[in-house]
């Protein structure tokens, strides 16, 4: 599951100026880190969805995923 994160949808949550990462995997749930743009997005709820519908598809696992935004260390001053 990490290297799927990693591989495939990092590099395309990237190509629109946000950033995701692996956080952790057991008992299918699924922690994904988001950062960047992705930290203040209004919309993050709908990207999550694509992301389990990839999984789905790509993988064939149902999994429950929880986001976790993290702000940029500069942003907490």
């Amino acid at each position: 599951m990490k290297n799927y994160i990693e591989k495939v949808i990092r590099p395309k949550i990237q190509g629109d100026g946000g950033e995701v990462r692996f956080g952790s995997f057991d008992s299918g749930e699924l922690k994904l880190i988001f950062q960047g743009e992705c930290s203040k997005c209004l919309i993050l709820d709908r990207c999550v969805d694509w992301i389990k519908g990839e999984i789905k598809r790509e993988l064939g696992k149902d999994v429950q995923i929880t986001a976790i935004r993290k702000k940029p260390y500069f942003w907490d001053k």
